[in-house]
């Protein structure tokens, strides 16, 4: 899911048409204006009164602040993963009320995508550049679940698992992907199309992949997950894209706080249900590794090998070889730099709350949500470790390939 903020520099001559981006933004800085016609007469950009250009400058930066705010995602989460491992019971008000306080929250967070989502430019992207986001989506839908099935048979995982890793491998790009392309230097218009539409497509796609890889561990609904796909993701969507053209003046008013909200929302999520399996997943790494005086090294490997090392290990697992094989096969198919960048970071980057709310509403066994719960605070360190990495690096292409075009 994107959430994403339209915004340009009142300041500048020229002004350009700007692609929506995720999230958060850099500090704008506001240049110089330029001027075309010395001779011209006196133009009013903006009204000759002081007060008003004060009035402008404070609200740009006060915006600025709440996107600096949210493009701490990563440290959200993982300071919420620390205290959930220290002290649980500081989510348990919000444990107590499940699942339904998950499905709440989910609905909250794409209610914030639909009110920031300008559904007129999305379509317009599509169908400016039809080859690159098809590819990108089918790309979400066919590596990642491949790769869920071939490490859940690698690593021997246990049902239960097996299908909470086959569950988020199953699920649509997640919100932190956008961002990470924008941290990246990718092509972040490509990025929050593809979350986009991977996004709708997953009330069928992620119901059936599930059901069809993952039947055969355990009972799966397909009909009852497609149910809930569309109450928690497309029902919320297209409420807030309701509410965009209705009240226009009331949403621009919640918009600059929406993707704040989204990611603390997001990371309330994901640290609930790690904190709720906690204790299960300390008693087995404590039970196997401190048993008995055993070397460091031993240690590790027993670590490695209980229920919290299985876990964590599938899921880092799956995340680095979906940014490998998403980069890999853009690369094959001749895209440019930028657009490696964000076809890699969209395939290895899940929705890890919507996994979290499938998996405790129609499974029973609580280890099923494991796997998109830690995937929430994995995820998002390797992300932005790519992405900072990425950022190191500027991206090599010709100048035909910044056009808004499908190459091919």
């Amino acid at each position: 899911m994107a959430i994403s903020l339209c915004f340009f520099s009142p300041f500048t001559s020229n002004p350009i048409y700007h692609p929506r981006i995720p999230l958060y933004k850099p500090i704008i800085t506001f240049p110089i204006p330029k001027i075309i016609n010395p001779n011209s007469k006196k133009i009013k950009c903006i009204p000759e009164n002081p007060h008003n250009l004060a009035v402008i400058q404070e609200k740009t930066k006060w915006e600025n602040w709440l996107s600096i705010a949210a493009s701490l995602y990563p440290v959200y989460v993982t300071v919420g993963g620390v205290v959930a491992c220290l002290k649980p019971s500081t989510f348990s008000w919000f444990v107590k009320a499940g699942p339904t306080s998950y499905s709440l929250a989910l609905w909250f967070i794409m209610l914030a995508m639909g009110l920031t989502l300008e559904l007129n430019e999305l379509i317009n992207l599509l169908l400016q550049r039809p080859n690159s986001i098809l590819f990108g989506c089918a790309a979400q839908y066919t590596i990642m679940p491949a790769l869920g099935v071939i490490l859940s048979k690698i690593l021997g995982l246990p049902p239960s698992i097996s299908v909470g890793l086959i569950l988020l491998a199953c699920c649509p790009g997640g919100t932190a992907s956008n961002v990470v392309t924008l941290i990246a230097q990718g092509d972040v218009p490509l990025s929050i199309v593809m979350t986009a539409c991977t996004t709708i497509a997953a009330v069928l796609l992620t119901p059936t992949l599930t059901k069809f890889l993952a039947g055969t561990y355990v009972p799966v609904d397909a009909f009852k997950l497609s149910i809930s796909t569309l109450q928690v993701v497309v029902a919320p969507i297209l409420v807030g894209s309701y509410m965009q053209h209705k009240f226009p003046k009331a949403v621009k008013i919640f918009t600059p706080f929406a993707p704040l909200l989204a990611v603390l929302a997001t990371s309330l999520v994901s640290a609930s249900i790690f904190s709720e399996n906690v204790g299960r997943l300390r008693s087995s790494v404590v039970g196997m590794s401190f048993s008995s005086d055993l070397p460091l090294l031993s240690r590790a490997q027993n670590v490695l090998a209980s229920e919290f090392g299985l876990v964590a290990v599938s899921v880092a697992s799956l995340h680095f070889a979906g940014f490998f094989v998403g980069y890999l096969s853009a690369a094959l198919a001749s895209f440019s730099e930028p657009q490696r960048r964000a076809v890699s970071i969209e395939v290895g980057m899940q929705n890890s709350a919507l996994g979290v709310v499938l998996a405790t509403t129609h499974f029973s066994s609580p280890a099923v949500a494991l796997p998109a719960a830690t995937s929430a605070i994995i995820m998002n360190v390797m992300g932005s470790c790519l992405g900072f990495f990425w950022r190191c690096i500027n991206p090599t292409q010709p100048k035909s390939s910044l056009e808004v075009t499908d190459k091919s």
